[in-house]
Protein backbone atom coordinates (compact mmCIF):
# COMPACT_ATOMS: atom_id res chain seq x y z
CA UNK A 1 0.00 0.00 0.00
CA UNK A 2 1.41 3.35 -0.99
CA UNK A 3 -1.07 5.82 0.47
CA UNK A 4 -2.79 5.02 3.77
CA UNK A 5 -6.28 6.48 4.10
CA UNK A 6 -6.77 8.10 7.50
CA UNK A 7 -10.01 9.53 8.85
CA UNK A 8 -10.22 11.90 11.82
CA UNK A 9 -13.17 12.97 13.91
CA UNK A 10 -13.90 14.23 17.38
CA UNK A 11 -16.28 12.85 19.95
CA UNK A 12 -17.83 16.30 20.24
CA UNK A 13 -20.45 18.09 18.18
CA UNK A 14 -19.68 21.55 19.63
CA UNK A 15 -18.78 24.03 16.88
CA UNK A 16 -15.68 25.40 18.62
CA UNK A 17 -14.53 22.06 20.03
CA UNK A 18 -10.86 21.90 20.97
CA UNK A 19 -10.95 18.22 20.04
CA UNK A 20 -12.06 19.04 16.50
CA UNK A 21 -9.07 21.38 16.25
CA UNK A 22 -6.77 18.66 17.53
CA UNK A 23 -8.17 16.13 15.04
CA UNK A 24 -7.53 18.55 12.19
CA UNK A 25 -3.97 19.20 13.37
CA UNK A 26 -3.39 15.43 13.51
CA UNK A 27 -4.57 15.15 9.91
CA UNK A 28 -2.17 17.86 8.77
CA UNK A 29 0.67 15.87 10.31
CA UNK A 30 -0.59 12.61 8.74
CA UNK A 31 -0.91 14.35 5.39
CA UNK A 32 2.71 15.50 5.60
CA UNK A 33 3.68 11.88 6.37
CA UNK A 34 2.12 10.77 3.07
CA UNK A 35 -1.42 9.80 4.04
CA UNK A 36 -4.66 10.56 2.22
CA UNK A 37 -6.71 12.27 4.94
CA UNK A 38 -10.35 13.09 5.63
CA UNK A 39 -12.00 14.99 8.47
CA UNK A 40 -15.64 14.48 9.39
CA UNK A 41 -17.85 16.13 11.98
CA UNK A 42 -20.20 13.78 13.85
CA UNK A 43 -22.70 16.66 13.90
CA UNK A 44 -23.25 16.02 10.18
CA UNK A 45 -24.40 12.41 10.76
CA UNK A 46 -27.90 12.01 12.17
CA UNK A 47 -27.60 9.13 14.62
CA UNK A 48 -30.40 8.84 17.19
CA UNK A 49 -29.70 7.02 20.44
CA UNK A 50 -29.03 3.42 19.51
CA UNK A 51 -31.96 1.07 19.97
CA UNK A 52 -32.72 -2.29 18.41
CA UNK A 53 -36.38 -1.30 18.47
CA UNK A 54 -35.57 1.77 16.36
CA UNK A 55 -33.94 -0.44 13.71
CA UNK A 56 -36.90 -2.86 13.73
CA UNK A 57 -39.34 0.00 13.26
CA UNK A 58 -37.41 2.40 10.99
CA UNK A 59 -34.43 0.51 9.62
CA UNK A 60 -30.86 1.76 9.69
CA UNK A 61 -30.74 5.59 9.72
CA UNK A 62 -29.17 7.23 6.66
CA UNK A 63 -26.67 9.04 8.89
CA UNK A 64 -25.48 5.72 10.30
CA UNK A 65 -25.15 4.19 6.83
CA UNK A 66 -23.07 7.17 5.66
CA UNK A 67 -20.89 7.07 8.81
CA UNK A 68 -20.26 3.35 8.38
CA UNK A 69 -19.34 3.75 4.72
CA UNK A 70 -16.73 6.39 5.47
CA UNK A 71 -15.27 4.26 8.28
CA UNK A 72 -15.02 1.24 5.98
CA UNK A 73 -13.29 3.27 3.27
CA UNK A 74 -10.36 4.23 5.54
CA UNK A 75 -7.49 2.18 6.96
CA UNK A 76 -7.20 4.08 10.20
CA UNK A 77 -8.72 6.71 12.44
CA UNK A 78 -7.54 9.56 14.61
CA UNK A 79 -10.18 9.96 17.25
CA UNK A 80 -10.06 13.11 19.37
CA UNK A 81 -12.09 12.22 22.40
CA UNK A 82 -13.19 14.81 24.95
CA UNK A 83 -13.40 13.56 28.52
CA UNK A 84 -16.84 13.76 30.09
CA UNK A 85 -16.91 12.76 33.75
CA UNK A 86 -13.82 10.57 33.41
CA UNK A 87 -14.90 8.76 30.25
CA UNK A 88 -15.72 9.28 26.58
CA UNK A 89 -18.72 11.28 25.43
CA UNK A 90 -22.16 9.78 24.91
CA UNK A 91 -22.02 11.10 21.34
CA UNK A 92 -18.89 9.11 20.56
CA UNK A 93 -20.09 5.95 22.30
CA UNK A 94 -23.40 6.13 20.42
CA UNK A 95 -21.59 6.51 17.07
CA UNK A 96 -19.34 3.53 17.85
CA UNK A 97 -22.34 1.43 18.90
CA UNK A 98 -24.24 2.21 15.69
CA UNK A 99 -21.19 1.37 13.57
CA UNK A 100 -20.94 -2.10 15.15
CA UNK A 101 -24.35 -3.13 13.79
CA UNK A 102 -23.90 -5.55 10.90
CA UNK A 103 -25.53 -4.40 7.69
CA UNK A 104 -26.67 -6.58 4.81
CA UNK A 105 -23.79 -8.08 2.82
CA UNK A 106 -21.35 -6.79 5.42
CA UNK A 107 -18.85 -8.69 7.53
CA UNK A 108 -19.23 -8.48 11.28
CA UNK A 109 -17.43 -5.40 12.69
CA UNK A 110 -16.55 -4.30 9.14
CA UNK A 111 -16.04 -0.70 10.30
CA UNK A 112 -13.60 -1.57 13.07
CA UNK A 113 -12.00 -4.98 12.62
CA UNK A 114 -8.40 -4.69 11.42
CA UNK A 115 -8.40 -0.89 11.47
CA UNK A 116 -5.71 1.17 13.20
CA UNK A 117 -6.63 3.89 15.69
CA UNK A 118 -4.65 6.76 17.14
CA UNK A 119 -6.19 8.36 20.20
CA UNK A 120 -5.83 11.99 21.19
CA UNK A 121 -7.70 14.29 23.53
CA UNK A 122 -7.77 17.92 24.57
CA UNK A 123 -9.07 19.72 27.60
CA UNK A 124 -8.68 23.12 29.24
CA UNK A 125 -7.57 21.25 32.38
CA UNK A 126 -4.07 20.02 33.11
CA UNK A 127 -4.68 16.32 32.34
CA UNK A 128 -5.88 17.00 28.80
CA UNK A 129 -8.73 14.48 28.92
CA UNK A 130 -6.48 11.45 29.32
CA UNK A 131 -8.82 9.51 31.64
CA UNK A 132 -11.39 9.07 28.88
CA UNK A 133 -8.81 7.64 26.46
CA UNK A 134 -8.39 4.51 28.58
CA UNK A 135 -12.10 3.69 28.26
CA UNK A 136 -12.05 4.40 24.51
CA UNK A 137 -8.99 2.17 24.06
CA UNK A 138 -10.78 -0.72 25.80
CA UNK A 139 -13.91 -0.33 23.67
CA UNK A 140 -12.02 -0.16 20.36
CA UNK A 141 -9.76 -3.10 21.21
CA UNK A 142 -12.85 -5.13 22.07
CA UNK A 143 -14.29 -4.63 18.58
CA UNK A 144 -11.14 -5.58 16.70
CA UNK A 145 -9.35 -2.25 16.25
CA UNK A 146 -5.60 -2.09 16.82
CA UNK A 147 -5.03 0.97 19.00
CA UNK A 148 -1.56 2.46 18.81
CA UNK A 149 0.18 2.07 22.17
CA UNK A 150 1.00 5.78 22.50
CA UNK A 151 -1.65 8.46 22.78
CA UNK A 152 -1.62 12.20 23.31
CA UNK A 153 -3.51 14.35 25.77
CA UNK A 154 -3.25 18.11 25.27
CA UNK A 155 -3.91 20.05 28.46
CA UNK A 156 -4.42 23.79 28.69
CA UNK A 157 -6.18 23.64 25.32
CA UNK A 158 -7.25 27.28 25.44
CA UNK A 159 -3.59 28.23 25.00
CA UNK A 160 -2.30 25.15 23.14
CA UNK A 161 -5.02 24.89 20.48
CA UNK A 162 -5.45 28.42 19.22
CA UNK A 163 -5.81 27.34 15.57
CA UNK A 164 -6.22 24.24 13.37
CA UNK A 165 -2.62 24.23 12.11
CA UNK A 166 -0.41 23.24 15.05
CA UNK A 167 -0.22 22.85 18.80
CA UNK A 168 1.37 25.88 20.45
CA UNK A 169 3.51 23.73 22.77
CA UNK A 170 6.31 22.49 20.49
CA UNK A 171 6.92 19.34 22.55
CA UNK A 172 3.27 18.31 22.24
CA UNK A 173 3.32 19.10 18.51
CA UNK A 174 6.34 16.82 18.06
CA UNK A 175 4.59 14.06 20.01
CA UNK A 176 1.55 14.40 17.76
CA UNK A 177 3.72 14.24 14.64
CA UNK A 178 5.43 11.13 16.01
CA UNK A 179 2.03 9.51 16.63
CA UNK A 180 0.83 10.31 13.11
CA UNK A 181 4.03 8.97 11.54
CA UNK A 182 3.64 5.78 13.58
CA UNK A 183 0.09 5.36 12.31
CA UNK A 184 1.18 5.77 8.69
CA UNK A 185 4.05 3.29 9.23
CA UNK A 186 1.81 0.67 10.87
CA UNK A 187 -0.88 0.94 8.18
CA UNK A 188 1.72 0.54 5.44
CA UNK A 189 3.20 -2.49 7.21
CA UNK A 190 -0.17 -4.20 7.68
CA UNK A 191 -1.85 -3.37 4.42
Amino acid sequence: MNTPKILAFAGSTRKESFNKRLAKIALLAADSAGADTTFIDLHDYDMPLYSGDFIAEHGMPDGVIAFKEILKSHNGFFIASPEYNGSLTGTLKNAIDWATIKGEDEERMACWNGKIAGLVSASPGGLGGIRGLHHLRTILAGIGTFVLPNHLAVGNSTENLQNEKQITDEKLQLQLESLTHEMVRVIRALH
